[in-house]
């Protein structure tokens, strides 16, 4: 009996060491001992254009230097593959070959077709497919037995169909970003207490906002125009809910009308038909006399809509005949209107400045900015027509489009899309806005890596501008919903008055124009330092007032008294004390507040070029702790270790050791 157990003893270490053995063949080796490299090289070869990943190639190791592959102990556990121009199919069976994938990250890329099919990653528990164009109906079982996922970014996409019902039974569901798609029909009850982050704007959604939801912000629904109830309009009196409403086979969603409705409507109908009728007899007798006039009823609609009326006013070509005004559209595929749809238009004011007034207008369900410029009469019409073109070919996620222009010799209008979020400067500074709380740390952050991102691409695509951007500031950051930042107001130097842009121009209260009289690329660099630490301190920069004590210096003299080597204390001084996500990430913030200086150097030999101020802004990490995948919104509980593996993994991996 003795020997047997002695025999036993003996052959416990062997069994153990089979068992370990065994185990870790499984995780390290997939798909019949295929490697992570080859996993990810495969592929990379079913991308459309695999050069974008130039730095995935043998004999280095996925874990040693390829581009946007994240690892923990030698494991592949994330891919951060952003703003690549990557295009294709997203193939998930390849990747399959990733037992310890728990993150994906796509964002600011050209997929298209249909969601991957994410069941063959049950882990995974984060995703970010955002700003992409895919489209098509996602089933209802698209996310089932994803037990895991917590946060899902699909917003600026073309989604259609109705919100997929297993997301609502995802139990650890975190994060949800579904704005700005084309989703359809009603909010699924989504019952998750740890949901804190949700974004369903901009969709056609419809019905009663779940009771669930009601405490989110109204931002989280705005865009949809038939949905009621908290945070928005109460519902109508006689809603029953969703009984109103059929979902038919085809996925399409139908409202029921009771029979005594449809003829009512059918009687109105004919009513409409006859005044119809009268209307363009009217029409036609008083065509020639609609032609010389403006369109006062818009002008009595609302003071802004006058206010742009004026630009209409007084239209007379030289040869005696109304002139005909007409917008130039930059963008193909923008939706066109004409001059006088947009008059006619309702608008609001949004702020005004030395050149002019900015409105918002709502033109067939959308709304537009419009801002009216003057002090641009000293370049001719050709010239301004040729600068505008060349603004229009922007095209970056940081860079407020240019939809379209209007040409008049005193004033001029540029057309762009309306910012949910408004400006930057109203965030930061804006105490009169309702409901809104103060941006957090992961927010400001992502502000700051977006302003670099569009200021770097705006110095590359328009290198002979000096500087690029030239008035850069807070109020010219605008702030979509999902608080990406827009930079506007760009590339005008070259077409605005010269007394005039001395006088308001940011860029002309350089150090070096006020030494020397000239600027360079360089001083879109010092601007931004000084917006950097606007962010961070929500003091304003003082860039465009004459002060004693700018901001730079402010803060750079601060730190000095305070600090002694203690960054935490140094920053106290400083930072905005109402921002929130700070405690954990004084060191990052202390990183980046001294970017900010460096930046607002006032030799200009000193100061760094913006390239290499835009590398070391993406440094920057959300939480000085935060050592696995970041993408604008992740943070370290992301994965369930701090390196984004999982339990199971860490163990054998040390067990593997004994």
């Amino acid at each position: 009996m003795m020997l047997q157990r002695n025999v036993l003893s003996d052959s416990a270490p062997i069994l153990i060491s089979l068992l370990l053995l065994f185990r870790n063949l499984a995780i390290t080796s997939s798909q019949s001992g295929v490697s992570d490299g080859e996993v990810l090289l495969k592929f990379k070869a079913s991308l459309n254009n695999p050069a974008a990943l130039d730095t995935w190639a043998t004999p280095t190791a996925p874990c040693s230097g390829w581009k946007g592959v994240l690892c923990g102990q030698g494991r592949v556990w994330g891919l951060q593959l952003e703003d690549m121009g990557l295009h294709g199919v997203i193939d998930v069976e390849t990747l399959a070959g990733l037992p310890g994938l728990r993150s994906l990250s796509f964002k600011n890329n050209n997929f298209d077709g249909a969601l991957p099919n994410l069941m063959r990653h049950g882990s995974l528990k984060t995703v970010y497919l955002s700003n992409n164009k895919f489209s098509g109906e996602i089933s209802d079982g698209a996310f089932s037995g994803m037990n895991s996922l917590k946060k899902l970014h699909l917003e600026n996409n073309k989604f259609s169909g109705t919100i997929p019902a297993t997301l609502a039974t995802a139990p650890r569901l975190m994060e949800l970003a579904l704005q700005d798609n084309e989703f359809e029909g009603e909010i699924p009850n989504f019952e998750q207490e740890g949901l804190k982050n949700f974004n369903v704007s901009n969709n056609r959604l419809v019905g009663q906002i779940p009771r669930s939801l009601s405490r989110l912000d109204a931002s989280s629904f705005s865009g949809n125009n038939d949905l009621c109830g908290e945070p928005l309009e109460a519902c109508p009196a006689n809603y029953n809910g969703p009984s109103k409403y059929d979902y038919h086979d085809d996925r399409t969603y139908h409202r029921k009308f009771p029979e005594t409705t449809i003829a009512v409507v059918g009687i109105l109908l004919g009513a409409a038909l006859i005044a119809l009728l009268g209307v363009c007899i009217f029409l036609i007798f008083c065509k020639k006399k609609s032609h010389q006039e403006t369109a006062p009823a818009a002008a009595a609609a609302a003071p802004a809509t006058a206010d742009l009326n004026q630009m209409e006013r007084g239209g007379v070509s030289e040869s005696g005949k109304p002139s005909v005004r007409l917008l130039t559209f930059l963008k193909e595929d923008s939706e066109k209107f004409d001059m006088q749809e947009l008059l006619r238009a309702s608008a609001e004011v949004l702020g005004g400045s030395v050149f002019g007034s900015t409105y918002k207008a709502g033109l067939n369900g959308k709304k537009m900015a419009v801002k009216r410029f003057k002090h641009m009469n000293q370049v001719s019409k050709e010239d301004f027509n040729e600068h505008m073109r060349r603004l229009g070919r922007m095209c970056n996620r940081n860079v407020q489009p240019i939809v379209a222009f209007y040409y008049k010799k005193e004033e001029k209008l540029l057309v762009t899309a309306f910012a949910e979020n408004v400006s930057l400067a109203a965030r930061l500074h804006g105490n009169q806005m309702r409901d809104h709380r103060s941006l957090d740390w992961t927010a400001r952050l992502k502000i700051v890596k977006g302003v670099a991102k569009g200021l770097l691409y705006l110095h590359n695509e328009l290198p002979s501008l000096t500087p690029a951007h030239g008035h850069l500031k807070a109020s010219n950051v605008l702030l979509d919903a999902a608080f990406t930042p827009l930079l506007t107001d760009y590339g005008l130097i070259p077409i605005i008055n010269k007394e005039q842009a001395e006088e308001s121009i940011v860029a002309y209260k350089s150090p070096e124009y006020k030494q020397t009289g000239k600027l360079t690329k360089k001083t879109d660099v010092w601007s931004f330092g000084y917006l950097i630490l606007e962010i961070l301190t929500r003091k304003d920069s003082g860039v465009e007032q004459q002060v004693d004590v700018d901001l730079a210096t402010w803060v750079e003299t601060s730190v000095a008294n305070e600090s002694s080597g203690d960054d935490a204390g140094a920053g106290a001084v400083v930072f905005d004390p109402d921002m929130a996500g700070a405690r954990h990430s004084q060191v990052e913030m202390m990183k980046l507040l001294r970017i900010g200086l460096s930046c607002c150097e006032a030799d200009v030999e000193k100061r760094p070029e913006m390239k290499e101020v835009a590398e070391k802004v993406e440094e920057i990490k959300e939480r000085e702790f935060d050592d696995d995948f970041y993408s604008s919104y992740a943070s370290e509980s992301d994965m369930l270790s701090s390196r984004g593996l999982s339990e199971d993994f860490r163990s054998i991996s040390i067990e593997s050791k004994i």
